[in-house]
């Protein structure tokens, strides 16, 4: 079995469409979508209708409950929360609203956006310091909580990663297709840099009874993308988006 790996997509068409064109020359099995799917100033509604055009296993992020969970103060206060809504309309928000929290894909392999019980922790990157780095084997492990899949696939942090944990479990996250950095003020102040502006995926595949890795970086015409969030005075998205830095 060969599985393309998305995450933080972003409201990204641009990245997506090429990340999506990519995945078609690489006979893949199954592609499944680990949240924070529509959340940005960039095409909202045009991501959603690229999904539909295609069959992905899909999963909720933090963000995607953001958007339909938002209160009207929120709206006042997030000009960019506020497009996001204009721009979807109602179909969309019942969509997100039908996504699951997580998923057993396989006998061996489960998604989560975050950590298997919160949308909003990291499960590999310690940002105590300002920007990530790995968590202790220990503090993985207890992440997980029960949670003994033999494959862990993630999301969340926007930072391509795989992990081998002391208990035999292999954690993948595939990065983001459509935001290669940003700031975040929660849990403390911290940035997610990848330093390119590449979408980013994953593909993982079993062959002889192992599981085979590749975190991909896929070029894509960014200047669109950041043409669409400078038009939502979203300038920080248009560093982000243009230079995957901070």
């Amino acid at each position: 079995m060969k599985i393309a790996l998305l995450s933080d997509i972003h409201s990204n068409v641009y990245a997506l469409q090429a990340t999506l064109d990519d995945i078609q020359t690489r006979s893949v099995d199954i592609t499944v979508n680990l949240g924070d799917i529509l959340y940005g100033p960039v095409a909202p509604r045009a991501t959603y209708e690229l999904l539909m055009q295609h069959s992905l296993v899909t999963i909720r992020g933090n963000q995607d409950r953001q958007i339909y969970e938002s209160t009207a103060e929120d709206i006042r206060n997030n000009p960019t929360m506020a497009f996001i809504l204009q721009d979807l309309g109602p179909e969309p928000l019942e969509w997100m609203r039908q996504l699951p929290f997580d998923q057993q894909l396989t006998e061996e392999v489960y998604l989560c956006h975050g950590t298997p019980t919160d949308d909003l922790i990291y499960l590999l990157e310690d940002v105590s310091d300002g920007y990530p780095k790995l968590r202790a084997d220990s503090d993985i492990i207890e992440l997980l909580k029960d949670n003994h899949s033999q494959v862990i696939l993630c999301g969340h942090t926007h930072i391509p990663r795989m992990v081998m944990t002391t208990t035999q479990q292999l954690i993948v996250n595939p990065g983001s297709v459509g935001l290669p950095a940003y700031s975040d003020d929660e849990p403390v102040l911290h940035s997610m840099q990848n330093f390119a502006p590449h979408a980013t995926y994953a593909l993982i595949e079993k062959i002889s009874g192992s599981w085979k890795i590749e975190h991909i970086k896929v070029p894509y015409d960014y200047q669109n993308a950041a043409r669409d969030a400078g038009k939502r005075q979203r300038h920080d998205w248009v560093r982000y988006l243009t230079t995957g830095m901070v």
